[in-house]
């Protein structure tokens, strides 16, 4: 036999490697602890893959990686954060092929919208990056006061925060729920998009590979009320982003997390290609303010 002849037949032979997502949890990609799986399919009906089915005790592992990352993380400098979400942004551009065929499948779009919506997706992780250490300076200042004292302000994190990504907008969108928080030093359990979870759990390969502690941002996939409910209920989570909840389930949402008041984040319809602003970092920071006294202020000046 020819050696032409003799690799065809071996390529004939080869069988296909199936991808097999997983959920990224703590810095690891654990399968489901329920064991169970979801078919997800492209715009078309057509299968894709089997996504991880997260249960409850799926959400309560991700809180305590969560939990653990969150002192680590929110003590780094806002230089070093940014310098990390730099990262996860060059580790997006490397696999910029995979997050475009996965995107165009997810929503239907051609190979050229789909590439835009990934260099836009990029493009923001930049600029959540170089906002790291500049927050603090919109937020927190100076403030007069009628007395000997200075009072300083600044904002610090308000620690676990629940995403429940956008079910339209698989990647941008997911993005511009993730990146604000972490940028200002929280941390993240991630309820990926219910019907189109593949990009979301590409996107924990990434993290994972950049630099970010594990446990800042933790994926999980499956039905998103299903998981969602007990992590609003859940004693030690302090934030909520409500994006890729329904009206109904929202407002279940914002009942379960009331009691130990949570901060809730509920926005309206998004244009996630237009700009991002600052909100979404400001609704999950808390202002500490600071009473420092400067003694007797005479015609000399300040005695201490």
């Amino acid at each position: 036999m020819s050696e032409s002849s003799s690799s065809s037949t071996s390529s004939a032979a080869r069988l296909s490697v199936f991808k097999t997502y997983k959920l990224y949890v703590g810095g690891k990609f654990p399968r489901s602890e329920s064991g169970r799986v979801y078919e997800v399919s492209d715009a078309k009906g057509n299968w894709l893959a089997n996504a991880p089915q997260s249960s409850r005790k799926d959400a309560r592992d991700a809180v305590v990686a969560a939990r653990k990352a969150f002192g680590g993380w929110s003590g780094a400098t806002a230089y070093n954060r940014g310098q990390v979400l730099y990262r996860v942004a060059e580790m997006l551009e490397g696999r910029r092929e995979q997050f475009v065929r996965e995107v165009g499948e997810a929503e239907g779009l051609s190979k050229s919208k789909a590439a835009a919506v990934v260099d836009a997706a990029v493009d923001r992780w930049v600029w959540y990056a170089g906002w790291t250490d500049k927050i603090a300076q919109i937020v927190g200042g100076a403030n007069p006061v009628a007395g000997p004292y200075f009072n300083l302000s600044t904002p610090e994190p308000t620690g676990v925060v629940t995403v429940l990504a956008p079910q339209e907008s698989s990647f941008l969108g997911l993005v511009s729920v993730i990146a604000p928080v972490i940028a200002t030093g929280n941390t993240a359990v991630v309820i990926a998009s219910e019907k189109a979870p593949l990009p979301a759990l590409s996107l924990g390969e990434v993290l994972a590979t950049s630099d970010l502690p594990g446990g800042v941002v933790n994926v999980l996939s499956g039905k998103t009320a299903e998981i969602a409910l007990p992590l609003a209920s859940h004693q030690d989570v302090n934030g909520l982003d409500l994006t890729g909840a329904s009206t109904e389930l929202a407002r279940e949402l914002e009942v379960a997390a009331a009691d130990n008041l949570k901060r809730v984040l509920r926005p309206g319809a998004a244009d996630w290609s237009a700009d991002p602003g600052t909100h979404r970092m400001t609704a999950f920071l808390e202002t500490k303010t600071v009473w420092h006294p400067t003694g007797s202020l005479g015609a000399s000046g300040s005695a201490y």
